[in-house]
């Protein structure tokens, strides 16, 4: 069967190769833009209705920047709130690491992709400590290179619209 959410990645050009340094530091022969994928309104509004119809939640969120649109997509895909985690406090304005109400809510975390995971577990750690309960994160895209071990060692599932391997083996 083929995923409906790689086929739009591919047609689009997310996916470049070439020499690339990722946000985890680690260098690729590939490089994943998926702001290439939801910076269009068609597929992004396919990935917030393939997050919306799979998985329960009371509540969305993603870690900003790439993250961002896609709990927004999926928050109007189904009628739910979303919260968008920042990278660092501000100093100024309403204090706090995020934005909107998560205490005591059951949290999908979205992803755009995930190597090690870093900017996910971030999040994850920050909804935990506003009073969240998170225990899966969604990606668009899994690089397959660490991520899903990172969060079940934080007691996590990683699930993902797209592993790496399918986009690759087209």
């Amino acid at each position: 069967m083929v995923n409906p959410i790689a086929t739009l990645l591919l047609e689009c050009g997310a996916i470049e190769f070439g020499e690339f340094v990722l946000a985890s530091g680690s260098r690729s022969s590939y490089y994943i833009d998926i702001k290439a994928a939801t910076t269009d309104p068609a597929i992004l509004r396919e990935i917030g209705k393939a997050i919306a119809e799979r998985w329960e939640f009371d509540m969305v969120a993603g870690v900003a920047v790439g993250a961002v649109p896609i709990a927004v997509a999926v928050s109007l895909a189904s009628g739910r709130p979303y919260a968008i985690i920042r990278k660092e406090e501000k100093g100024h304005g309403k204090a706090g690491t995020i934005i909107g109400d998560v205490a005591g809510k059951n949290v999908l975390l979205v992803e755009d992709v995930t190597t090690s995971g870093g900017s996910a577990l971030y999040g994850l750690e920050a909804l935990r400590a506003a009073g969240a309960h998170v225990d899966r994160v969604v990606t668009v895209v899994d690089r397959e290179a660490g991520a899903r071990e990172a969060f079940a060692e934080k007691g996590a599932t990683l699930l993902a619209l797209v592993r790496v391997g399918e986009l690759l083996d087209r």
